[in-house]
């Protein structure tokens, strides 16, 4: 009997040692923050990391009523590093207990389960955000009043809730980074990742630092509707080919909310904050209604959707192309198989080699003269 080779175990922190256990030292240290809040010695330290920080509150002296309020300051960096190793766990339990075994059932190429991998997080996320981001607008009313965009600027002082998910949000994209590694994606996909991950921390962490947290929750949610669609279409795609209906969908949404976007931030942006505008800057009081950070808020919010746009035009004549030529093909194949219908003669009018003339009997058959 020969005896079964052990897999070796990788050195330790080689490359593959941390991709492969990298889930196990993450939870260490999440369980490791979450004992220091138990002793007294280390809460003040480890209730940084967990809890969320800045708390203001404010007493009503008619009827005594306290309400709390979070501004944000440096402490956030620690509980925005918490909560990404907590989405770092969150990501393995989605790809091990339910991504993994679809993909076993599919026996999807190697391209095609990246982009299942891909696309299956993003769905999952993407409902998540939309579902907590509409719970919030319909507690506070944001979208009901437009004008609650720009009065009272600077709205430096959030709802728990608010400041909770702005955290969880720039927690997960910067989460993202570290997974382009642990996951062993591909260089080619590389940079188109690391585009839009580079991008959602940019456009999420401007709105959360400059005090644009209405404007910023308002624009994610339909976003994240348009996303959550887009990923659960591909998924459904990769399924079965012949799924195609939910892009369509996608497609129309996409545009409507591609212009909802660039509505909202030329109205906050270039109409009401201006009318407020307060010319006193002050990084310590929270104020950034200025001309320069409104052109820049502007111009950026501007050119990240055009290129969305442009990205998105020339996905759907990519598309449009691919599916011409398609058709292409399959008419000439058509029209070569009449003309050579049309050319051969009916086997059933030949004998022996020879085509049968109408009219005529066909040819003698010679019997073999015995020998």
């Amino acid at each position: 009997m020969r005896l079964r080779r052990k897999h070796k175990s990788p050195p330790v922190l080689s490359h593959e040692f941390i991709i492969q256990n990298h889930v196990d030292v993450v939870s260490c240290l999440v369980m490791s923050l979450l004992m220091g809040v138990v002793f007294e010695a280390t809460t003040k330290n480890a209730i940084i990391f967990v809890a969320v920080q800045y708390n203001v509150t404010y007493t009503i002296d008619d009827s005594n009523e306290q309400f709390h309020f979070y501004d944000y300051g440096p402490k956030d960096i620690a509980t925005i590093f918490f909560y990404m190793l907590i989405a770092i766990n969150l990501h393995a339990v989605i790809q091990e207990n339910i991504l993994d075994k679809i993909n076993r059932r599919l026996h999807l190429s190697k391209t095609k389960h990246s982009k299942f991998n891909e696309s299956g997080q993003l769905a999952f996320f993407s409902l998540f955000s939309f579902i907590w981001g509409s719970s919030i607008l319909n507690a506070e009313e944001f979208a009901m009043d437009l004008t609650s965009l720009w009065t009272e600027y600077p709205h430096c002082r959030m709802l728990f809730q608010v400041k909770f998910f702005y955290i969880c949000q720039i927690a997960y994209w910067l989460h993202a980074l570290p997974e382009l590694y642990f996951q062993k994606i591909q260089k080619e996909d590389i940079p188109r990742q690391l585009c839009y991950i580079c991008l959602y921390i940019i456009h999420i962490s401007g709105a959360y630092i400059l005090n644009f947290q209405r404007l910023g929750l308002i624009l994610m949610v339909p976003h994240y509707l348009v996303e959550f669609i887009f990923h659960a279409s591909r998924l459904f795609y990769f399924s079965d080919e012949n799924k195609q209906k939910g892009f369509t969908i996608w497609a129309l949404l996409f545009v409507v909310v591609r212009l909802l976007t660039l509505t909202l931030s030329v109205l906050t942006f270039g109409f009401g904050l201006a009318r407020a505008e307060n010319s006193d800057f002050s990084i310590a009081g929270g104020n950034f209604n200025v001309l320069p950070v409104r052109i820049g808020c502007l111009a950026t919010v501007c050119l990240t959707q055009a290129w969305m746009m442009w990205k998105f035009i020339n996905f759907q004549l990519k598309k449009y192309r691919e599916h011409v030529n398609n058709q292409i093909p399959k008419k000439k194949i058509t029209n070569t198989k009449k003309k050579r219908t049309n050319q051969e003669p009916n086997r059933e009018n030949c004998v022996n080699g020879a085509a049968k003339v109408e009219g005529e009997a066909s040819p003698r058959i010679r019997k073999s003269k015995p020998v």
